[in-house]
């Protein structure tokens, strides 16, 4: 089927044909048979690579052509920001949308398509943002996480939540690994489209003795290491010109191989070294130190360690084809458009919390093989896994090559969830009733699968007990409504259950401290937190007794308890430090944390303290004022004395602390000391910017303003 013969802008036909597109792949095809451009809904599970996004672009462009608007939701806001780029030079306006869940972003309604996560598009619904109405289509990418502990609900609840809204508009759900295809499919009420076929054949096998062992033949790879079979296929790659990914369980083994590699790869390119340089002048701590020595011999590591802007340095290189293999933790797997010739998935069991090492579901090594094939430039893709034994290798094609994607499950019923959704589903006014509100969960996927809604009404009526206990709803006869801290709340985007401990803490002490406010935050279910290891527990039995009158949540008395305890506890440490102003680069060897793991908990509890100060305008007045003032803290990674000046632009805690430790400690003192002096201080360039600012404010610049506003974070660890 040609490009040219589709019901689609002529403009987009003239990009796709620059780019060398100019036939649709079979199951392209099949989507446009089964009714893409008659408004049909449709559920596309087809391999990665075989063009799902094409797909879901030319329905895009296809409704923008009739002046419709379409919503694109990806899990990842890496992922969003890889598609708002993607789609980005197709003559529409694309906006993006991952962050401040307490706003209703007005300003997207002028794009043709809004990326966003699932968990933003839930928060502009409960923000009632007014473009939601115009949506004509909603694209669903890695629709298969409905399956998902922690984003499946939020997931299902918007799907569900936008067609009872927009019940004309379109629904594409787009996946690579679902089990059960024709389950999901029912319950959005549209076409199934699934096919095997990819555009570069996709070659699976387990490596064993010197030799990739397929179900229909033999291939042998060249020893150089006698200890690393990985390393060998990895080499082996490279040595045909392809290159590699190599998929492990710890962010330990991935550094591990990655310096290996580079020792063996020994590329020597300047394109590579411009790429270690830039790494080089991010590096504050010794693992990014590595990682640039790594590159610059064509080798790199990829993990939730490191920063963004560390990672999508890598990410380039790997596209260019510049950093020859990347060993990773499951991160890549997760949607990242990072195909590569060969993909070995080394390691294939997994940590489990109270269950010690566990096999991988099916699904993720599909996710992960899927990566291997770059259409255009690979002749075929590999996908390897590795056997211990001789007799391990049949077991690896049962378990994996040859087993199928496993089943995908609503988890809306579970407590956590419904708490949240049935909150949001009132105060936002999907459901004023008990009767409305069984109705609209009875839409969703839960009810579809199980058939019946005995257990979704025990669930909801015990949500509904917690909400009403809390004085989050208040139910008089039939009618439920939000009261006030109901309605912050589901604003607010937080958990019913973090709100009431934090609230409960608020009311409860006399005596303000940061670091009480701090730990009740990290107690939370919302907060993601740091694993305890017994060589912590030293200084976290310090720290108990040297801030025993500043801590505002006591030790347990039960053992099964004092894991959740401690771990809140070291996170809260690792915070308060942040805000004592220690360097990243002290802060991650004193917690064995990565520069990504130390921005993920600031961003993280910068949202929910964000949400405390919110809460403490309605139950702790008194205090709010010292809570705003540790919020700009907490954002800027500052003691208060620096609050006057990180408030001009340009000026961050690094500045701010050069400027306090030359004597100048407010505006009024920039200015007395003049520009000369600062630009020393500062550099020529910052310096110009911040005196424009103050010739600007005629004179005066408050301590707090729009700057130092937080309107709320999203949650890194839940997101990406």
């Amino acid at each position: 089927m040609l490009i040219c013969e589709l019901p689609i802008p002529a403009e987009l036909i003239q990009r796709y044909s620059q780019a060398g597109i100019s036939e649709l792949y079979p199951p392209q095809a099949e989507c446009v048979e089964r009714g893409i451009f008659d408004r049909k809904n449709l559920l596309v599970a087809i391999p990665t690579a075989s063009g799902k996004t094409l797909v879901a672009e030319m329905a895009m462009h296809s409704h923008i052509a009739a002046g419709g608007k379409c919503l694109y939701i990806v899990p990842l806001k890496a992922l969003a920001s890889e598609k708002y780029d993607e789609f980005g030079d197709k003559g529409v306006r694309v906006g993006i949308a991952t962050g401040d869940l307490d706003r209703r972003d007005d300003m997207l309604a002028r794009n043709d398509i809004i990326v966003a996560t699932s968990e933003k598009v839930d928060s502009l619904l409960r923000n009632n943002a007014r473009w939601i109405s115009d949506i004509t289509l909603i694209v669903v990418d890695e629709v298969h996480l409905i399956d998902s502990d922690n984003r499946g609900p939020t997931l299902e609840v918007v799907i569900a939540k936008m067609r009872y809204r927009n019940p004309a508009m379109q629904v594409i759900g787009l996946s690579a690994t679902i089990g059960n295809p024709k389950t999901l499919a029912g319950w959005l009420e549209a076409e199934l489209v699934t096919s095997s076929w990819r555009p570069v054949d996709l070659r699976q096998g387990v490596f064993y003795n010197n030799r990739i062992h397929f179900r229909n033949g033999e291939r042998a790879v060249k020893q150089v290491s006698k200890s690393f079979d990985d390393l060998n296929l990895c080499l082996d790659t490279i040595a045909e010109g392809g290159q590699c990914l190599v998929f492990v369980s710890s962010r330990r083994n991935a550094e591990a191989f990655a310096k290996r590699a580079a020792s063996a790869i020994k590329c020597e390119d300047p394109a590579l070294t411009a790429y270690s340089e830039k790494l080089g002048g991010l590096a504050e701590t010794e693992m990014v130190k590595t990682l640039a020595a790594c590159v610059a011999k064509g080798a790199a590591f990829h993990h939730a360690g490191l920063s963004r802007s560390e990672r999508a340095i890598i990410e380039d290189g790997f596209r260019k084809g510049l950093i020859k293999c990347i060993s990773s933790t499951p991160t890549l797997a997760a949607g990242l458009n990072l195909p590569a010739r060969r993909v070995i998935i080394r390691d294939y069991l997994r940590f489990s919390s109270g269950g010690g090492m566990q096999p991988i579901p099916a699904s993720e090594y599909h996710q992960m093989a899927g990566r291997a094939g770059r259409p255009r430039l690979d002749p075929y893709g590999e996908a390897v896994l590795i056997a211990k034994d001789e007799g391990q290798i049949e077991d690896l094609f049962e378990w994996y090559i040859e087993a199928a994607a496993e089943d995908i499950h609503s988890k809306i019923a579970e407590p956590a969830a419904l708490y949240t959704h049935a909150l949001s589903l009132i105060a936002s006014g999907f459901a004023k009733t008990r009767t409305e509100l069984m109705d609209f969960m009875n839409r969703t996927f839960y009810v579809h699968e199980h058939r019946q809604g005995r257990t979704m009404k025990k669930a909801v009526d015990a949500a509904l007990a917690f909400l009403v206990s809390s004085e989050m709803v208040v139910e008089v006869g039939e009618h439920l409504g939000a009261t006030e801290f109901g309605s912050i709340v589901s604003r607010l985007y937080i958990d019913p259950r973090s709100a009431e401990m934090i609230v409960r803490a608020l009311r409860e002490q006399k005596d303000y401290s940061d670091l009480g406010i701090l730990q009740v935050i990290c107690n939370t279910p919302d907060m993601p937190n740091l694993y305890a290891r017994n060589a912590d527990m030293p200084a976290l039995d310090r720290m108990l007794e040297e801030h025993e009158g500043e801590l505002w949540v006591t030790p347990p008395l039960e053992e099964e308890e004092a894991e959740t305890y401690y771990r809140a506890l070291k996170t809260a440490m690792l915070l308060s430090d942040w805000a004592d102003e220690l360097p990243d680069a002290k802060i991650c060897e004193r917690y064995s944390v990565g520069p990504g793991d130390v921005h993920g908990m600031v961003e993280s509890v910068n949202w929910l303290l964000h949400a405390t100060v919110e809460l403490s305008r309605m139950f702790a007045a008194s205090i709010h004022p010292k809570m705003r003032e540790f919020e700009i803290c907490m954002k800027n990674g500052i003691r208060r004395e620096l609050l006057p000046l990180v408030n001009l632009r340009g000026v961050g805690r690094v500045r701010a602390r050069r400027l306090f430790n030359n004597n100048i400690t407010s505006p009024d003192g920039l200015r007395a000391a003049g520009i000369e002096i600062v630009t020393q201080i500062l550099g020529q360039g910052i310096a110009e910017q911040i005196f424009a600012q103050l010739h600007k404010s005629a004179g005066t610049v408050s301590s707090i303003d729009d700057r130092n506003t937080i309107t709320g974070q999203s949650l890194l660890s839940r997101f990406g």
